[in-house]
């Protein structure tokens, strides 16, 4: 630790970060394994802390690790995530992955997302689910607001209600957790279309399904979602796999037929 001679920015950001995760100073201190007296002149811009100490508050927070680049910038040192196109040599072994990953659920619909839930890698099963979506949102796809826009796939939800309550929800806890103000403005936008929002009834079910109409009849699907969890490039960190498994035989059957 040294002694400021300006007040840190990086010390008011770790405040933000320490309040949204709810932790007082004393429970900070504690689980981070540094003094109180330290964390307080850390806040407040007295002391400016070293790499090493930024880097394990942050960890301790967890801070998503886009913004824990922005913290080490504020406190003057470079980032430590690098961030790479998906089409970057270096990744291709995360491409192939992926690949192997999309091409072993088909027939059923697998994509791949990064952290605005825009859509970078699809397989062969999401083509007949977006059969009818207007060509301006295939223009630089994004999951969500496709699932939800009047011209997307919303008006083909039979259970639209229940849906936009089970993502909408999912996208606040995310623009919360992430501090993300792209997230925040991403639910904003799509809490003001039209479809209401339900919970869904308590029956027994273990999770919320999508109910999609199509010319085979209503299809059901549930999604699960699959991140890296050791991913020391930014891209990388912030791709996930999402995959809409059927919820019933009727399903399956329609997929693979």
């Amino acid at each position: 630790m040294t002694t400021a001679t300006a007040a840190s920015p990086v010390g008011s950001l770790l405040r933000e970060w320490r309040q949204r995760r709810h932790f007082s100073q004393l429970d900070l201190s504690i689980e981070a394994g540094i003094s109180s007296r330290h964390l307080s002149f850390v806040e407040t811009g007295r002391s400016r802390p070293s790499r090493a100490m930024v880097l394990q508050l942050a960890q301790t927070l967890d801070v998503p690790k886009r913004e824990q680049n922005q913290l080490l910038i504020a406190a003057g040192f470079a980032p430590a995530f690098a961030e790479r196109p998906i089409g970057d040599p270096d990744l291709s072994a995360i491409r192939a992955g992926l690949d192997r990953i999309l091409t072993a659920y088909e027939p059923y619909p697998c994509l791949v997302v990064d952290r605005g839930w825009n859509m970078v890698m699809a397989n062969a099963g999401v083509a007949p689910i977006l059969d009818g979506v207007a060509p301006h949102l295939l223009e630089s796809p994004n999951a969500l607001r496709i699932s939800l826009h009047p011209e997307g796939l919303a008006p083909r939800i039979l259970n639209l209600a229940e849906w936009r309550f089970h993502v909408l929800g999912r996208l606040a806890r995310e623009a919360a957790a992430s501090g993300s103000e792209p997230l925040r403005a991403l639910h904003e936008e799509l809490l003001a279309y039209p479809g209401g929002m339900q919970a869904g009834a308590d029956d027994g079910g273990v999770a919320v399904s999508m109910v999609l109409d199509s010319p085979a009849g209503p299809m059901s699907f549930i999604s699960t979602v699959t991140t890296f969890g050791t991913a020391l490039d930014l891209t990388a960190a912030e791709l996930s796999i999402e995959a809409f498994l059927p919820a019933d035989d009727a399903t399956a059957k329609a997929l693979q037929s």
